[in-house]
């Protein structure tokens, strides 16, 4: 089959397909609609193929793409089109799981694989519920157990569904948290604040050791012990 006529049939088949397809899958299952050709369809011009797809709709007249997303191949819509496309289904999925949920997913992404008691750890409060809610939803597994802590705790970790919604094609697309958190700007809250001058920037400020310490101009340190000595009164 030649790269032309081959490029159709893929783009047909990931069209089609209701979850996302690897190369692996493509080849496979072109093979299987045209077991009658003596060549046999290979990954290599699958993938060549692939590239051609992903360049066709890379142009700025088609308002979706081909991306690789859940673990395989999707047809999406463009970012710049998410306003639009949001007023069809917004973000009804999203707005079904409580805060609480919300954050156990949150935790479980950035932290997997991870046990209920860890879960609960960070969060501070029983998790059940929420780690039900999302196994029934599918945004979770049961990966196995931690054989290395006292009950060998069941071990949890997203789904290859979490993935395919946000578009992530591994765990290691999600974005970092200090990227996340890059553009805001944490101010300490001043204990005694009227003893600091807070406009010339004399704030609390954390050593690189991790000690809490302020940064007021006049501060008194071990360096410059205090003193009650009267200054006309020379020490023996």
């Amino acid at each position: 089959m030649d790269i032309s006529n081959l490029i159709t049939h893929i783009e047909a088949l990931i069209f089609a397909s209701e979850k996302p397809l690897t190369s692996m899958d493509v080849v496979e299952l072109i093979n299987n609609a045209f077991g009658f050709m003596e060549d046999k369809v290979t990954l290599d011009q699958v993938e060549t193929s692939i590239d051609g797809i992903r360049e066709k709709y890379a142009a700025e007249f088609y308002p979706f793409e081909l991306r690789q997303s859940g673990g395989g191949w999707q047809f999406l819509t463009k970012r710049e089109y998410h306003k639009t496309i949001a007023q069809l289904n917004g973000e009804k999925f999203l707005k079904r799981l409580s805060t609480a949920a919300l954050e156990t997913l949150a935790i479980i992404a950035y932290k997997q694989p991870i046990t209920k008691s860890e879960i609960e750890a960070i969060r501070g409060v029983n998790s059940d519920y929420s780690i039900q809610k999302l196994l029934e939803k599918e945004l979770i597994i049961i990966s196995g157990r931690n054989e290395n802590l006292p009950g060998k705790p069941l071990v949890y970790n997203t789904s290859r569904h979490f993935m395919d919604y946000f578009g992530l094609n591994s765990a290691e697309e999600l974005p970092r948290i200090n990227e996340v958190l890059a553009d805001q700007i944490v101010e300490p809250t001043l204990v005694n604040a009227e003893h600091f001058d807070v406009e010339e920037g004399n704030l609390l400020a954390v050593t690189e050791e991790g000690e809490l310490v302020t940064k007021v101009d006049d501060i008194i340190t071990d360096d410059e012990p205090e003193t009650d000595m009267p200054e006309d009164i020379n020490p023996a």
